[in-house]
């Protein structure tokens, strides 16, 4: 891994850091696109990986794109021409949405500072955020007369429902822990001390689960966004197929009946 993302693996967990607090981990460059992007990909070939948490260091969670190189048509934004930088969107930051689509372990976002722009657009993109009472998040691109380029159109919605994201996304109001929490963009506000611990707390007791059955269970989450009911039903009926089969359901029901904590495998 190269300077922006750190990659710590802990048994079933694993830490994302995003690592360049001087610059409150703001996004610059196609490097640091591809860096997240490999890294998100890098916990599905995982087989032992269960969970994964996204922070960042120092007192931001993502302070948003590289400001200054938008001023010198430089880095992910734009370039000499509308065709050259909706390419430039389309190879680099938004090469970080398409692999969150992908990735089928389960992962928390532990917001510990500000979560601007495209930081609060990343933190939608995980299925559990929590935050430090110091977490600050605002959907600002309107008040730089630009708009989501990373796809933070089809996440915020998803995270606050469309009343609320249009309301952020239209004024660019920033807001705090508390506010995030009424409108349910975090599920919890822990004291800044306590967010790794909190992460990590709620981090174990979703790798307490089988592997596989976690897997299938955020796919069928995230197709379930784009599907009908009934083609919702028929692929829930397929993938509960394969999990009757799996070796961690028949170990689970085993435990059960012999009133025992299970000891699954992944299998």
């Amino acid at each position: 891994m190269g300077g922006f993302v750190t990659f710590q693996k802990t048994g079933a967990i694993a830490i994302l850091t995003l690592n360049r607090p001087e610059r409150m981990n703001a996004i610059g460059t196609h490097e640091d696109c591809a860096e997240l992007a490999e890294a998100v990909l890098r916990l599905n070939a995982d087989a032992e990986l269960k969970v994964a948490i996204l922070t960042g260091a120092g007192r931001a969670f993502c302070a948003g794109g590289d400001i200054s190189a938008m001023q010198t048509r430089s880095g992910i934004g734009r370039r000499d021409t509308p065709a050259a930088t909706r390419n430039n969107y389309k190879q680099g930051v938004q090469r970080i949405p398409r692999a969150f689509q992908e990735l089928e372990v389960p992962i928390i976002a532990a917001i510990n500072g500000a979560a601007i722009g495209v930081g609060c657009d990343f933190a939608c993109f995980c299925d559990i955020r929590i935050a430090s009472s110091a977490a600050r998040f605002a959907a600002g691109f309107v008040r730089m007369g630009l708009v989501p380029g990373d796809g933070g159109a089809w996440a915020l919605p998803r995270a606050v429902g469309a009343s609320k994201a249009a309301e952020m996304l239209f004024t660019g109001d920033p807001l705090t822990a508390e506010q995030a929490l009424a409108c349910g963009l975090v599920s919890q506000i822990v004291e800044p001390d306590s967010l790794m611990p909190a992460a990590m707390a709620l981090a174990e007791r979703i790798a307490g689960n089988p592997a596989q059955a976690l897997r299938l269970t955020k796919r069928l989450l995230h197709e379930a966004q784009a599907l009908r009911l009934s083609e919702v039903l028929e692929l829930s009926a397929a993938y509960q197929g394969l999990a009757h089969e799996s070796a961690d359901h028949s170990e689970a029901v085993a435990a059960f009946v012999e009133k025992r904590k299970p000891s699954f495998t992944g299998g």
